[in-house]
């Protein structure tokens, strides 16, 4: 399986998707003790699903095919718990808030209390994961970013995901908290504009969404690598609760989640349309 699909628009805009964590091909190299209805509420389930229309109104998307609980593309390389290997690193690590609550690029638990991979992995294994689908995807997604600022010297880049209805010990929020509709991010301005980010947010408030910016979530490694607003490179981080769309026990679309892709096309026509000029 190649680690990434890329959907290309019919006739490109400089608007550009990605949806880096609703890959559900779990490959034979992957040993886990959970059972596969657990791991798979470890993906964004589905959320390519609701961009499927993205490439015909004007918009690339790339899209993971392999699940974060095999490897994290939206952490750093050395974002690794120590814990999780069977041999220490050659070289330093540097494990961030993600890695203390499970979280790292490779993935400790799936939710609280299941543990995401069957036993501690090599260097070698860790390493095989990088090479063959991480830096992929990131190639990827830098050609896509070069691709279409080259032709139109602009990028607003969308980074989609999805997230639980309501927190847990391993989210920034904590056990209990009640999600907004959707998470808008732009890492406090370092990835995107506010006038970029705006304009999701008014469109997703005007359709009846509630709406946080920056709040409990600021923005992920790649929105952070790929923004840089003064070069007229806009990247936003957009969570969806998975509530709107999804039977989150099940990991099944529910009957709402063709209204929310509606919404979501409606959101890419405006960008397109909203798109400054060359």
């Amino acid at each position: 399986m190649e680690p990434f699909t890329i959907h290309r628009a019919r006739v490109p805009s400089a608007l550009l998707y990605d949806s880096p964590h609703s890959g559900r091909f779990y490959p034979p190299d992957f040993e886990s003790n959970a059972s596969r209805p657990e791991l798979r509420c470890g993906e964004d389930a589905y959320v390519d699903q609701l961009l499927a229309n993205a490439p015909s109104l004007g918009a690339h998307l790339l899209v993971a095919n392999y699940p974060r609980c095999y490897i994290d593309v939206n952490r750093g390389e050395d974002d690794i718990d120590a814990a999780l290997l069977a041999e220490p690193w050659p070289t330093a690590l540097q494990p961030t808030e993600k890695s203390a609550r499970g979280l790292g690029l490779i993935r400790r638990f799936v939710v609280p209390g299941v543990e995401a991979q069957a036993r501690p992995l090599t260097v070698a294994a860790v390493r095989g994961r990088i090479e063959r689908v991480y830096r992929p995807y990131h190639a990827a997604l830098d050609a896509l970013v070069k691709e279409t600022y080259d032709a139109h010297g602009v990028v607003w880049h969308i980074d989609w995901h999805s997230m639980k209805s309501v927190g847990n010990a391993m989210t920034p929020d904590g056990p209990g908290a009640r999600r907004p509709d959707f998470v808008v991010s732009n890492a406090r301005e370092a990835s995107a504009s506010n006038d970029v980010t705006d304009i999701l947010v008014r469109y997703l408030r005007g359709s009846g969404y509630s709406v946080t910016v920056n709040d409990p979530y600021l923005g992920g490694v790649i929105v952070r690598r790929t923004g840089s607003p003064p070069r007229g490179i806009h990247s936003v981080q957009v969570e969806i609760n998975r509530a709107l769309y999804l039977d989150e026990q099940r990991v099944e679309t529910t009957s709402s989640a063709a209204q929310l892709g509606t919404n979501i096309d409606g959101l890419t026509r405006l960008l397109v349309a909203s798109l400054p000029s060359r």
